[in-house]
């Protein structure tokens, strides 16, 4: 079995993604945003989003082929439960850092503070309808992400999309660790 932390900023859609993956119902901390919470969390790019997650995400993915239990942990993206955050992150063998290409900068604080603890971990762009695309390369210098990071796209609505990931994730795992 291995813990991994689903991370990354506020709306990029770390819940849809556990949903998507768990084999059992997923326990969500999802709660009604509150006036003053909206004031502080920029929701400009993010219409109609009226809940955040305000302790975490719990799922689990079973990976037969390779003898695997994965427990997916969802932390809240908000840089202010860093403190959380940094709980969530203990003990964890790797991260998946989901990003929105409309706000890449609110990733970086995550993609540091995953950095900052050691965790190996992939970057996947979740593809809103909304946000850009852009190459892969433009991409990796924009996120400054060192060449052996894993860089993939994701619908985290697509449960196979997300498996890809997890997968990646999974090789990325053994090549650091072995």
């Amino acid at each position: 079995m291995a813990k991994i932390l689903v991370a990354g900023a506020f709306g990029v859609g770390k819940t849809t993604m556990i949903g998507s993956l768990s084999e059992i119902p997923p326990l969500h901390t999802e709660e009604v945003m509150t006036t003053v919470g909206a004031a502080v969390d920029h929701l400009a790019d993010l219409s109609g989003k009226s809940t955040t997650t305000v302790a975490m995400d719990f799922g689990r993915y079973s990976l037969p082929s390779q003898d695997l239990v994965l427990y997916l942990f969802g932390a809240p993206g908000q840089e202010r439960f860093r403190a959380l955050w940094e709980d969530l992150a203990q003990q964890a063998l790797g991260a998946v850092v989901l990003v929105d290409t409309l706000r890449l900068e609110e990733s970086f604080w995550v993609m540091s503070a995953v950095e900052e603890r050691g965790v190996p971990y992939v970057v996947a762009v979740n593809t809103f309808p909304r946000s850009p695309r852009y190459p892969v390369e433009q991409l990796r210098q924009a996120l400054d992400l060192d060449p052996r990071t894993p860089l993939l796209t994701v619908d985290a609505r697509d449960p196979t999309a997300c498996l890809r990931v997890l997968i990646a994730l999974v090789d990325h795992l053994l090549a650091h660790y072995t």
